[in-house]
């Protein structure tokens, strides 16, 4: 006992500690991931983007992957170590979002398509390495706290992430100033200050290994491809990896696109009024906005944290009451001035995603820690995928547009936090890095076909639209005005009406399918588990058990 308690993984406070280092990268990587989606209309009124080349651009961001560059980021992870390939493909993701903003700037050329080519370059070198660091990220908590609080810490990661992409997603048209490539330049300059932080982050990794003699790979012995057969012919993973790939593709694509949605659909604004009276930090409302997400992360781990933290369940009610309250209090306070503003903006509003998994994501994790029902939280979320978009493309309530939205995020914090903790229970640890790197290249393969997808069938849906863009810059562009002055006259025409609002029915109910399939292989999960006796129903509290 004396030994284990001298290992730094055994002090919650150093475990949690590891946990926000890791996290940091996270939150950068997941910025840089979705902050375009708050951009869509100003990328097409000012660089001339149309939907199906802004979803190529985010598409492709997917494409080395599709061809196996997650599993062999996994494979190198299973025999590099966590350090390494940290470093490794964080860097590659630094350095794919530089040239992302470099291009944004038009340092490779001001023309369009040279300005889309080189996005579309940086973008795939930052998605090669982005999905490794999702992979290094959960093999990092897997190794710190397996045997401890290990949904709940995978949940709080994801959270990050999840915070990371509200972040972006509400705030870039903000930090842009009205314009792309300063807002692009801000979410690079974010990843370059995580991998920074993720470098102190090994110091403390490397003490780890000494203290409990692993090597850098952790790995007992060298991959072999009968690894990844294995993998892939065991019916439990491959219906998790399936689930992976119908419910993602149902949420990362939509998340692109619902900004943009929330303005035609229901006529939100872009940007916010600037005569209102904003909370503010130090002046900047930017900053104030970051600071409101920042306290709603944080009350969501308080309402996952602190209650487990209580003995008797007096005090577990006590402490679910007192953190309600002072919720309560912090919205009341910034409702007037801010949240009822956000409410009407496209961006803001459409933050409310993976704001819900902010909320909600420790919550679940901490319940399926103490309950398990994975497979059954699983289906859960599905069913709710179903409603959102329902909600969002067959009705005009905006209740219902609301009320899908939340929905959304709620599903999107019930499946991961049931979801990649069970990959741990059916993949041995040693293997937990090819297998997560699989996932995420399955998963990627329909993140693809649906970022591309629902800009492409938008397009094909709204020939009037798109011909009355085209026409609008044409006549601009011969009268000699800047990009800037463009963008300005298209938004003015799009407010009263000379060019039309896209009609997302069909882009968006075409998900609903997904949702579907994604019951489907929950269930099939469950009838697979219940013969294959991998626990999925179990609690998760401690996996070594």
């Amino acid at each position: 006992m004396e030994n284990i308690q001298k290992t730094l993984r055994d002090k919650p406070a150093m475990r949690w500690a590891m946990l926000v280092l890791v996290s940091m990268l996270m939150f950068a990587t997941y910025w840089f991931q979705d902050f375009f989606s708050g951009l869509k209309g100003l990328m097409e009124s000012e660089m001339g983007f149309t939907s199906s080349e802004f979803g190529r651009m985010i598409g492709l961001t997917t494409i080395a992957n599709v061809f196996g560059m997650i599993i062999v980021g996994g494979i190198m992870l299973d025999k590099w170590g966590i350090r390494i390939a940290g470093i490794v493909f964080g860097g590659l993701a630094t350095v794919g979002a530089s040239i992302t903003a470099l291009a944004a700037y038009g340092f490779f050329g001001e023309s369009h398509s040279t300005q889309l080519t080189m996005m579309i370059i940086g973008r795939v070198m930052f998605g090669s390495g982005l999905e490794v660091v999702c992979v290094v990220a959960t093999r990092t908590i897997v190794k710190w706290f397996k045997g401890h609080e290990f949904a709940l810490a995978m949940a709080i990661n994801m959270g990050f992430g999840r915070l990371g992409s509200a972040m972006g997603i509400a705030l870039s048209i903000d930090i842009g100033g009205g314009s792309v490539p300063p807002a692009v330049a801000f979410a690079a300059t974010l990843i370059g200050l995580s991998l920074i932080i993720f470098l102190v982050y090994t110091v403390f990794d490397r003490k780890l290994d000494r203290q409990t003699g692993e090597t850098a790979g952790d790995a007992e012995e060298d991959f072999k491809l009968t690894d990844l057969v294995k993998l892939i012919t065991n019916r439990s993973f491959l219906f998790i990896a399936l689930l992976c790939v119908s419910f993602y593709a149902a949420v990362f694509p939509f998340i692109q696109y619902a900004p943009d949605l929330m303005v035609n659909k229901f006529g939100f604004s872009y940007n916010l009024p600037e005569t209102a009276n904003f909370f503010t930090v130090f002046g900047s409302v930017p900053l104030g906005n970051a600071v409101i997400f920042i306290g709603l992360f944080i009350f969501g781990i308080a309402f996952s944290m602190v209650p487990a933290q209580m003995k008797s369940m007096g005090k577990k009610i006590a402490s679910v009451l007192i953190i309600f309250v002072l919720f309560a209090l912090f919205i009341g306070a910034l409702w007037d001035t801010t949240l009822s503003l956000w409410l009407k903006n496209g961006p803001k509003t459409a933050s409310l995603i993976p704001m819900g998994t902010i909320l909600f994501t420790p919550i679940f994790g901490s319940y399926i820690d103490r309950k398990g029902k994975a497979a059954s939280v699983m289906i859960l979320g599905a069913l709710l995928l179903i409603f959102a978009h329902i909600s969002l493309s067959v009705f005009n309530s905006v209740v219902l547009g609301y009320l899908g939205l939340l929905s959304l995020g709620i599903a999107f914090s019930l499946v991961p936090a049931a979801m990649w903790p069970s990959v741990a229970k059916i993949v041995a640890e040693n293997r937990l890095g090819t297998a997560y790197a699989t996932m995420f290249t399955i998963q990627n393969i329909g993140l693809l076909g649906f970022f591309w997808g629902i800009g492409k069938v938008l397009d094909m849906v709204n020939p009037k639209v798109i011909e009355a863009m085209d026409s609008a810059r044409t006549l601009l562009e011969s009268q000699g005005l800047s990009s800037s002055e463009i963008s300005a006259q298209i938004d003015s025409m799009k407010a009263i009406g000379e060019i039309p609002p896209y009609n997302y029915f069909w882009p968006i109910f075409m998900l609903v399918i997904l949702g579907v399939i994604s019951i489907f292989l929950a269930l099939q999960l469950r009838i697979a588990d219940s013969k294959q006796k991998y626990g999925l129903e179990l609690p998760f509290g401690n996996l070594e058990e």
